[in-house]
């Protein structure tokens, strides 16, 4: 039986300099991403439960009616904001997601922020939380905000919103005290404590942690606009739509050319 206690900071964080394979990233993070969140969820979960003020007010203007996605939902602490929206939510730990399925009537599911099942184009709206920055290359990084930014609404010309979240580089009045010129790629600890037994269990945790103005970076790199973009309890936001069609749009786009070329030839 494991009594967990609140999690500790290194001060000298591990730097992740390593140039990965894409298949390397992917065992990377189940080691020191999704294999710590299985071992920690319940009580990850426990001191997860009081919304950020810009997250709520977000939620809160949504229009009466509004379908969105919250992609990394974990236990689904802001899925109980707007009684008048719906939300399809999602995250890879299955642990989190029975407790996110506790608040009905929005759907939950288990999905990859890199694979998620819902159709491209058809939502009003997307949040991410702490999720972006748990993946190890910038490739990855930005292909998961691509993902986000695909599942929103496009006419053409008017697109649905997102709003992203992931830890500042910049967090000198913290406790954990990094700062502009600190190693961006670090690990984090998470300690159980073992009740009955000396030793205490420490989980460590990859991040990257991202500086001024990176964000912003990525979301252009991934396709979208900036809206909007702050700093807020130790992290970065943006507020993003798309401008690009989706990979999918782009695909169906193509094989009616290529079809009407057929047409056209014969």
């Amino acid at each position: 039986m494991q009594e967990a206690s609140s999690h500790q900071i290194f001060t000298d964080p591990f730097v992740h300099n390593i140039l990965f394979s894409m298949e390397d990233a992917k065992t990377y993070e189940e080691t020191h991403v999704h294999s710590v969140y299985e071992e920690i969820a319940l009580h990850f979960s426990s001191t997860r439960y009081k919304p950020w003020p810009l997250i709520e007010r977000f939620l809160s203007s949504l229009k009466p009616g509004s379908v969105g996605v919250d992609v990394g939902c974990g236990n689904g602490k802001y899925l109980p904001i707007n009684d008048d929206i719906f939300i399809v939510a999602s995250d890879r730990n299955g642990k989190l997601v029975q407790i996110a399925k506790q608040h009905e009537p929005h759907s939950v599911l288990i999905a990859d922020v890199l694979d998620v099942p819902h159709p491209a184009a058809k939502f009003d709206f997307a949040i991410s939380i702490a999720v972006i920055h748990h993946l190890s290359t910038r490739e990855r990084r930005v292909a998961a905000i691509k993902s986000i930014l695909d599942l929103l609404r496009w006419d053409g010309n008017t697109s649905g919103t997102a709003l992203l979240y992931v830890w500042a580089l910049e967090q000198r009045s913290s406790r954990r005290g990094w700062d502009e010129g600190d190693q961006q790629d670090v690990m984090v600890p998470w300690v159980l404590k073992n009740k009955g037994q000396q030793q205490n269990k420490t989980y460590q945790r990859y991040y990257h942690l991202y500086k001024k103005g990176e964000l912003e970076e990525d979301v252009d790199a991934a396709g979208g606009k900036v809206l909007d973009s702050g700093y807020e309890k130790d992290n970065w936001w943006v507020l993003a739509q798309r401008t690009t069609k989706t990979r999918a749009e782009m695909k169906m786009l193509g094989r009616i050319y290529a079809r009407s070329n057929q047409c056209m030839q014969g």
